[in-house]
This record gives C-alpha cells, structure tokens and sequence, in this order.
C-alpha cells in the first residue's frame, strides 16, 4: 500500500534538491567573493561560476548521494551481503575466510606480527638468525 502523502508531494523533492544546489552555490559564491578576493587576492567570480565550483568540487571530492552510499557501498548492498552471509553453512563460511585470506592476506594484521613465524621480521627489526 502506498502512502497518499508521498504520492502528493513526490514531484517537490526534485525542487528541494535543486534549491538545494542553488543555496549551496550561493553559499559558494559569497565565501569565495567575501573570504578569498580578500586573503589571496582572488579574482571575483559569477554565480555561475560558483555553480561550477560547487559542481566540480563535488565530483572530484564528493560524489554525489546515492552513487557510493557511504564509505561501504548503498545500504543495500549491505544488506544483501548479511543475508547472503547468513545463509551460508559454517563450512561455506570458512572457506570464504579462507579465499579472502588467500586474495588479501591477513590484512589488517601485518605479517610480522605472526606468532607462528619465527624468521618474521618487522619493518624496524634486524634479520633473526
């Protein structure tokens, strides 16, 4: 069952987010025209300008909400990977433990901290003989 208000409002959130956009731009602009023309000698810019700013900062720092979703993925994606790991028998777990192993290392556990390894040796240690 869908829900009345969201199908009434639907066609707002597209607006939202384009006054969104303009409000940062024109939070970009006045930063850029009030701050930088005055700290470094900056030459003014236009409101369009600060647009592509705020646009190609976006891009190069940013990304932009619903492309990653985090610093793991979409929601999602999490999601289904839980249910897929539950699904999993104890011996199906263990041997996809053991090809992360394989592919990975131990990460992120460096290898000279191994107990069973007795030649191991650390980034500031001397070779063991």
């Amino acid at each position: 069952m869908t829900n009345p208000f969201c199908s009434k409002f639907r066609f707002l959130i597209p607006l939202f987010v384009l006054g969104m956009v303009a409000l940062f731009a024109l939070a970009v602009y006045g930063l850029w025209n009030g701050v930088l023309t005055e700290v470094v000698s900056a030459k003014t810019i236009t409101y369009w300008q600060a647009l592509g700013i705020f646009v190609l900062a976006r891009i190069l720092f940013g990304g932009f909400p619903g492309w990653r979703g985090g610093p793991f993925g979409p929601p999602w994606r999490s999601r289904r990977m839980m249910e897929r790991w539950q699904s999993l028998t104890p011996e199906q777990r263990e041997q996809m433990r053991q090809e992360m192993r394989r592919r990975f290392g131990d990460w992120p556990r460096p290898p000279w901290c191994e107990s069973g390894h007795a030649e191991a040796q650390g980034p500031d240690d001397t070779k063991k003989s």
